[in-house]
């Protein structure tokens, strides 16, 4: 069940999403029914102060 999960995460990878829909080994409603189901984490957004940004680079 776990690498099943694991599975259907990776097709739906940011990376890899773009190249599978090309390829047609994935659907513009499975991705739209998978974005779905993620859960909405706004509250847990933290802003970013510029000089933090700067340190990063």
């Amino acid at each position: 069940m776990k690498l099943r999960l694991a599975l259907e995460e990776k097709l739906m990878d940011a990376r890899l999403r773009d190249r599978l829909l090309a390829e047609g080994k994935i659907t513009k409603e499975q991705v739209k029914k998978y974005l779905d189901t993620l859960a909405d984490e706004a509250k847990n957004a933290v802003p970013l102060v510029p000089e933090e940004v700067k340190n990063l680079q």
